[in-house]
């Protein structure tokens, strides 16, 4: 780093300086730091199975910064402090698009307000512009074209009322780049386009994943196969959040997917107004969607083929 003190790391936001200069350590590798909610509403702590960190420990989201890069690209990243006995104990970098290990970023921005939101904007399961819901009478729409109020078609609970709708655009790039889901490659009718994180429900008529139970879920990134499953790069995208009384299962593309699950991670997007009417036992950590497959269950495997024919009529 170029500044006050050469080599130094991305410290805390009250020892942060504008036009100070960064680089990535040829040495370093993501490593993954697992958050649980803290003692107090929008706190974070330590989890038990994470990699780094003192379980427990207190987590801070300090700041969210902005990056540029030599050819002026810009990136972002939420710093976040770990605390321990009242004092910073270690200070951890989480970088929103991928950062070269041959550039140097300077740092441009520092913003205090905005590190819950971008954190929150991770979480959040999102569908992008162009999708098209089933409604509770059996059309289908767009999703941009949908209000708080109407009705949509639920797995579970028959037609529910939308309560609120979130809408972020965002660069297509690192943790924001959409995940393109071709037609049929799930039985989809149409391209479904959705956020890396969001869960896709799958009924499988045989258990063709061993996963001891037909309904399963799965997150849209680890379906990815460079062929029928791709993640977009480039340009902007919309990204648009469905927010119900319940974590709901509902039909896009006609396919099942989740709506938006108001968890500790992305309470902070949603308006204080809608976020108080919550129930938290609706809205909790306990997911409504079955078996949540993860990496290690699908090593050597092609998801996203294997599912298309557990599925099928």
């Amino acid at each position: 780093m170029d500044g006050a003190n050469l080599g130094d790391p991305i410290m805390d936001c009250a020892h942060l300086i504008l036009a100070d200069v960064y680089a990535r350590r040829k040495s370093a590798t993501p490593t993954r730091l697992s958050v649980v909610p803290g003692q107090s509403p929008g706190e974070f702590s330590i989890s038990h199975d994470s990699v780094i960190g003192m379980a427990g420990a207190t987590l801070y989201l300090d700041c969210c910064i902005t990056l540029m890069s030599q050819t002026g690209d810009t990136s972002e990243a939420i710093v976040i402090v770990e605390i321990s006995n009242g004092l910073v104990a270690a200070t951890y970098l989480m970088p929103l698009s991928t950062m070269a290990v041959d550039q140097t970023y300077t740092l441009v921005k520092i913003d205090q307000s905005d590190a819950k939101t971008r954190f929150s904007d991770i979480a959040c399961v999102s569908f992008t512009r162009g999708t098209h819901v089933l409604l509770a009478d059996g059309s289908q729409t767009l999703i941009e074209t949908l209000q708080t109020g109407d009705s949509v078609m639920t797995r579970d609970h028959g037609g529910q009322k939308i309560r609120w709708i979130g809408k972020q655009t965002f660069r297509a790039s690192g943790e924001f780049a959409p995940i393109l889901i071709r037609r049929g490659a799930l039985n989809n009718s149409n391209d479904l386009s959705v956020g890396p994180n969001h869960r896709l429900f799958i009924y499988q008529r045989t258990d063709q994943l061993n996963a001891g139970q037909n309904e399963v879920t799965i997150r849209a990134e680890l379906l990815v196969n460079g062929d029928t499953v791709v993640q977009t790069t480039g340009g902007f995208t919309d990204y648009y959040q469905l927010l119900f009384d319940r974590h709901e299962v509902i039909f896009v593309e006609g396919i099942a997917a989740e709506t938006m699950l108001a968890d500790h991670r992305a309470r902070a997007a949603i308006p204080p107004i809608v976020r108080n009417r919550l129930a938290a036992d609706v809205h909790g950590e306990a997911s409504l969607l079955g078996h949540d497959l993860k990496g290690g269950d699908l090593a050597g495997i092609e998801a996203s083929e294997l599912l298309r024919r557990a599925s099928q009529n």
